[in-house]
């Protein structure tokens, strides 16, 4: 394939495509689809928009990165986004905030009771459509041969993709970095939410060996008793991370754990609540605690070093702000580094 031209010297191109680079997903070892909804209701709302700004955000990443030096020139590119997903998740959130009032007043009268339930069922449905679309677009490149990654969007769009790139590659682990488990059987009513995606990939996608769950530190009796009893899951627990870092163990010991207890394929599911708060201080879930930024950096080359290869990927709960555009910029640059590190070990020509 001949290589196409492309300065990461230069001025990166405003063309809609993530970190400005010129290729048809056709000609690019990696992939990037988007999923811009945001239906799981929070303290703050917004990451519908996220993809939008993480392209235009991406314009000021540098393209060197020292764990993968070439890792780009193997290829990223953007599939463009299908914006009814967005449509779709606007229209729904009157139908979202009627469920979640009735739900917590724990009933109402026999008319909210009523616009509950056809409420309830318009949000499942859209939760279904958008998990089909998702899956759809990540299997038709799969089947190309790509690495495909996911920009959500809240957390529950990542059950599609991750069901697909499971069917695809038969057997894989789940590296889950987020704040939260997810494993809620239900939340608020909704089937697919984000604070049941992960209970859900379990029950559903039985390709799935193991989640390790990284930074969590939020969780229900409900989702610990669920870990704790499920052998495929493992917890590095937000809480136990810093006592162990507090009575002097290092990060590579803590990793090289971590790593250990996933398989030879990984997935990457990174919540941006999973890291410290300056690194998503918009998100809508914010927790304190939680991984520092280069720890998981660390994290990604300690997984491909040890040979071990990251078939897929998520980037999710990343809310832009007008004023403030930190949030997007880390996300835009975390991305980047997983892209990198994913290629790292993918045997791909370059075609830049």
């Amino acid at each position: 394939m001949q290589s196409k031209k492309f300065d990461p010297n230069g001025a990166i191109p405003d063309n809609g495509n993530y970190f400005g680079i010129p290729l048809e997903p056709e000609d690019a070892a990696l992939v990037l689809i988007s999923a811009p909804w945001d239906l799981s209701l929070k303290v703050r709302n917004g990451s519908s928009y996220a993809p939008d700004a993480i392209i235009e955000a991406s314009r000021t990443v540098d393209f060197f990165e020292p764990m993968a030096p070439h890792s780009w020139r193997k290829g990223i590119a953007t599939v463009p986004i299908d914006y009814t997903i967005q449509d779709m998740s606007h229209r729904l959130r009157s139908d979202a905030e009627r469920i979640v009032k009735v739900y917590d007043k724990q009933g109402g009268t026999p008319f909210d009771n009523l616009v509950y339930e056809r409420s309830l069922r318009r949000v499942n449905e859209g939760f279904q459509a958008l998990n089909d679309n998702i899956y759809k677009q990540s299997q038709t490149w799969l089947s190309e041969g790509k690495i495909v990654g996911l920009v959500g969007g809240d957390q529950s769009t990542a059950y599609g993709h991750i069901r697909a790139v499971a069917e695809h590659h038969g057997s894989l682990g789940v590296l889950h970095i987020d704040s939260s488990c997810n494993l809620k059987s239900c939340h608020q009513g909704f089937e697919f939410s984000h604070a049941s995606v992960m209970h859900n990939i379990l029950r559903d996608v039985p390709q799935v060996e193991r989640l390790v769950g990284v930074g969590v530190r939020a969780f229900s009796p409900e989702e610990w008793q669920r870990a704790e009893s499920d052998p495929r899951v493992k917890l590095f627990t937000g809480q136990s991370i810093w006592s162990r870092h507090f009575e002097g163990v290092l990060w590579s010991t803590i990793c090289n754990e971590i790593v250990e207890s996933l398989p030879q394929n990984v997935y990457v599911s990174l919540d941006v609540n999973g890291l410290t708060v300056e690194c998503s201080p918009h998100n809508g879930m914010v927790v304190a605690g939680g991984v520092r930024f280069p720890e998981v950096i660390y994290l990604l080359g300690k997984i491909v070093d040890s040979g071990r290869k990251i078939v897929g990927f998520d980037l999710s709960e990343v809310v832009p702000d007008m004023d403030d555009k930190t949030d997007a910029a880390i996300a835009s640059r975390l991305l980047y580094n997983i892209c990198s590190m994913a290629l790292k070990n993918h045997d791909a020509p370059m075609v830049l």
